[in-house]
């Protein structure tokens, strides 16, 4: 397959603040569009507005593309960020107008911005032509996206191992563009089947979501994509999970040895090896990164912030800190820091 021109020639310090000497790309970058006000609401959504530090100072950056999110970027030396839509469904039509947002704010911003696409899962045939859409050489706006970011289900509970999925997994290899499977809220079912009694409902949405249960959820879901024979139909899919790898890296070898018997064309390890991509997102701690040096390609580890959920200058202090560590050689770090993500996303940071 032809290498496509890469999407973006940023500069790195094209609005960087001047203390910016090596570059830092990061990935799980979100936003909320104005589009997003006009969707149905998840159905725990309630509960969730109601958990501390998610008031509106929160969703003010939440919504921000462009001073307020360059500011805190400058904060963290991060000279781009490849922003994506916060997590819940959206119809067809607003997840076109959504990344029709973003592509203005790409456009304003070209060395700062690049977009992953919001799609409408639900729905995978209109999923498969907003990616190609978003991905041409002519998207929304004269601005190609270099992937999509889509939750791990649907509102509704749906996981994308389907044969009906064949059509959009297709369309990314054609475009030959990552999808990164972010975390998302349980479905209404499965919040009401694992809630506990004896919890309020803040604990109640953490256990299940951001303190554990969503990452576990991305962890089955690459389990059950692998198991469902994807990889093997798509031996060229590139798939991107967050968060330190989503649990994976630490359970690696007994996936490795259980999964031996699902008689798949390629081990789970392969597919390890080849599709699958992670980033740090939000994890300020050396002790998983001991684990996923052992274990996963260098090449494969990038860095994320998880903003607004995160800030950028904590992402500096835990890349400070991994280099001081001496678990990374240099040529290691710049590769978390940004070589590993332009590579993967056809980024010439060049400049």
């Amino acid at each position: 397959m032809s290498t496509p021109a890469p999407a973006h020639r940023p500069s790195a310090l094209n609005g960087a603040s001047s203390s910016t000497k090596r570059p830092i790309i990061a990935l799980e970058e979100h936003f909320v569009s104005q589009a997003a006000g006009a969707a149905p609401p998840h159905p725990i959504d309630k509960i969730w507005a109601t958990i501390p530090g998610f008031g509106p100072d929160f969703l003010d950056r939440f919504r921000d593309l462009g001073p307020q999110r360059i500011a805190d970027m400058d904060k963290g030396q991060v000279a781009m960020q490849v922003v994506s839509h916060g997590p819940g469904d959206l119809s067809a039509e607003h997840c076109r107008d959504c990344n029709d947002q973003l592509a203005e704010a790409v456009g304003l911003h070209p060395g700062r911005f690049a977009g992953f696409a919001k799609l409408p899962m639900q729905d995978p045939v209109e999923a498969a032509k907003e990616l190609r859409r978003v991905c041409s050489d002519t998207g929304p706006n004269g601005v190609k996206f270099v992937g999509a970011l889509v939750d791990s289900h649907t509102n509704n509970g749906l996981y994308f191992d389907g044969p009906e999925f064949d059509v959009f997994w297709s369309e990314a290899v054609q475009q030959d563009v990552p999808i990164y499977l972010h975390p998302t809220l349980p479905s209404e079912e499965l919040y009401t089947a694992n809630k506990s009694p004896h919890l309020s409902d803040f604990p109640n949405v953490a256990i299940q979501s951001f303190a554990f249960g969503w990452h576990s959820d991305v962890a089955v879901h690459v389990l059950r994509l692998y198991a469902a024979g994807v990889f093997d139909r798509f031996p060229e899919l590139k798939i991107i999970i967050g968060h330190m790898g989503e649990m994976i890296p630490y359970m690696l070898q007994r996936i490795e040895r259980v999964s031996s018997a699902w008689e798949k064309d390629r081990s789970f390890r392969q597919v390890w090896d080849n599709n699958m991509w992670l980033t740090t997102s939000g994890n300020w701690s050396l002790d998983p990164m001991a684990c996923i040096l052992r274990n996963t390609k260098h090449d494969r580890i990038m860095f994320s912030v998880d903003y607004p959920f995160g800030k950028s200058s904590d992402g500096l202090k835990w890349l400070e800190e991994l280099e001081q560590s001496g678990m990374v050689g240099a040529e290691e770090l710049e590769g978390i820091r940004w070589k590993n993500a332009a590579r993967l996303l056809k980024l010439d940071m060049s400049e």
